[in-house]
């Protein structure tokens, strides 16, 4: 893994869908590193992924009241004109190399470099997105 990658450069964080699941189910591990970090941001986009879990759950209802809690407490980075930019940027790059990855997951990357915030995510095919700081939990 290049180095750039596993050192966070300023503790602000933009927290992946697998992440916030993780968190969702008391990982200790995600809760110590979230307890360190400087600040963390939700990106729309995950919402969307996380909401599309809970309207196919068995559970509703249930998952609709904890992920609206969640949400309300949580700083959300919304997609714009300057995020498209990105998404455009890093798509291009991921056409070139040949290696594409899942579109959503392109936004993600587009609004932490946008951001200047690393990543934090499971997914390894983010490290085929270059100039991407990001660190696995």
């Amino acid at each position: 893994m290049d180095v750039k990658r596993s050192i966070t450069v300023n503790g602000n964080f933009l927290l992946d869908t697998n992440i916030v699941i993780a968190l969702l189910a008391n990982e200790k591990p995600v809760i110590e590193k979230l307890i360190m970090a400087e600040k963390v941001f939700l990106p729309c986009i995950v919402l969307g992924e996380l909401y599309f879990g809970a309207y196919k759950s068995v559970h509703v209802d249930k998952n609709l009241a904890q992920l609206d809690e969640f949400v309300s407490g949580n700083s959300v980075l919304d997609c714009d004109a300057h995020t498209g930019k990105y998404y455009g940027r890093i798509k291009n790059g991921l056409r070139i190399k040949g290696r594409p990855i899942p579109e959503n997951d392109i936004w993600i990357a587009a609004i932490a470099q946008q951001y200047r915030l690393t990543l934090v995510s499971r997914d390894t095919h983010f490290t085929e997105i270059d100039d991407l700081l990001l660190e696995t939990w």
